[in-house]
């Protein structure tokens, strides 16, 4: 099964980027995810079930550690492994 996670880590500061947004972003570029998109709103990432949900443990250890007080998180399930994702397919 693959996943794709979508998370934003608070508070927000519009000035420079929080520890617990910079320790999310290491935790999310260092797991063996695909299709990795980091910004300051967002983030998403995909990958097989044991990958992200891995990475996603981690970074909400890891996040709260670093003193996020809020971590908005939602989980898709996009498709099998080795088959590509439809458009849409999240969706439905």
């Amino acid at each position: 099964m693959r996943l794709r996670v979508e998370f934003t880590t608070e508070p927000f500061d519009l000035d420079e980027a929080p520890a617990h947004a910079v320790v999310a972003r290491e935790v999310i570029q260092g797991a063996p995810l695909d299709a990795v998109d980091v910004g300051p709103f967002g983030n998403t990432a995909e990958g097989d079930v044991d990958a992200v949900l891995d990475a996603v443990d981690a970074m909400l250890r890891r996040t709260l550690g670093a003193g996020a007080t809020r971590v908005s998180l939602q989980v898709n399930v996009i498709g099998e492994p080795g088959k590509p994702a439809d458009p849409g397919e999240a969706d439905k």
